[in-house]
């Protein structure tokens, strides 16, 4: 016989989904069988694997040790699609590469630097999501064991070289609620970048958004397209110097590489960029160390909040901008509105 106690990150899960987690080599159908002979029970009662656990609830197993031990299978197999198991990233090695702007015991928020993934694009990568782990590890706010049965992760996404917020779920019930929030449009988002040329007004720019996933590269129509998105910015320019615009860019819908194809397709190419920026104009960036694109992800606003989110309850949370991007604002836009 095993008790197993769910942890205030494993709140949420439904019994099934945990179970399989628990023992990702036992045969399809087993725990449901076990749930209906009693040999697995939630809180001494009989479970059919649909409830969703909450914080303190007893899982008990009525299952041998070695039975136990077999289904639990390998390292790799106990990791299923996760990034743990056979290898895993030596966590302990990884420093984490972000600054905290905001935590709380459900959601922690990252200034995330440019060149360093959101997520994995091949299995050895080593992303923000491996780097998170690493700092919640080191905090001793998570275990090894719970990683086997809860992922924190990120709610949001930037592009390789786009700096700034992401956010992360710190626990399932978290990460939930903000994906909840994400997916409302309840939070105001907003961009900080520089563009080629003179933006003179505030405007709204709708379109619709099309990746050729085998080059990682979007298009923009204003009319709508079989397999595009329809998109949504809106841009205020902040200031002005230099044949530059600092742009200040609230998100309407989230799209990968929006602002920057969107701001390309409208005459204005977001300065060091090399996929849809204009080549001499980035070239010429050099001189400031310049090596990516000018986007940062610097302020996001939150409505009134409860539950696990009361934290952020109308809160205003902002990132510093890069030194590189923000010893060219002290330039040549000194007096400029960026907080």
């Amino acid at each position: 016989m095993r008790i197993l106690v769910i942890s205030d990150k494993e709140a949420g899960i439904k019994l099934a989904r945990y179970l399989e987690k628990q023992m990702p080599a036992a045969p399809k159908g087993f725990f449901y069988k076990m749930l209906r002979k009693k040999n697995i029970v939630l809180n001494g009662k009989k479970a059919e694997g649909i409830e969703r656990l909450k914080s303190g609830d007893e899982v008990t197993l009525f299952l041998s040790e070695e039975t136990i031990e077999k289904f639990q299978g390998t390292e790799g197999e106990r990791a299923g699609d996760s990034d743990l198991g056979q290898g895993m990233p030596d966590y302990e090695k990884i420093a984490p590469d972000f600054s905290v702007v905001y935590e709380d015991s459900h959601i922690l928020i990252v200034n995330k630097p440019a060149g360093l993934l959101s997520q994995k694009a091949k299995k050895e990568d080593i992303s923000l999501v491996e780097h998170i782990y690493a700092y919640l590890l080191r905090k001793q706010e998570i275990t090894g064991e719970e990683l086997k049965t809860f992922h924190p992760g990120i709610c949001n996404r930037l592009d390789r070289n786009t700096s700034g917020l992401v956010i992360a779920g710190k626990t399932l019930g978290g990460l939930q609620e903000m994906n909840a929030l994400l997916k409302e449009r309840a939070i105001d988002k907003y961009y900080l970048t520089l563009v080629s040329g003179k933006m003179e007004h505030k405007f709204r720019a709708e379109g619709y958004l099309k990746k050729d996933r085998s080059h990682n590269r979007a298009s923009i129509s204003s009319v709508p397209l079989e397999g595009a998105d329809y998109i949504c910015t809106e841009y205020e320019p902040e200031a002005y110097g230099n044949g530059m615009t600092l742009v200040r860019a609230k998100l309407i819908t989230g799209k990968s590489h929006q602002i920057r194809a969107q701001l390309q397709s409208l005459g204005y190419p977001v300065l060091g960029d090399g996929k849809y920026g204009d080549g001499k104009v980035n070239k010429n960036m050099r001189r400031f160390s310049v090596s990516h694109h000018l986007l940062h992800a610097y302020e996001i606003r939150f409505p009134a909040l409860t539950g696990n989110l009361a934290g952020l309850s109308e809160k205003t949370v902002n990132a510093p901008l890069p030194k590189e991007f923000e010893s060219i604002v002290k330039k040549f836009f000194p007096e400029a509105r960026i907080g």
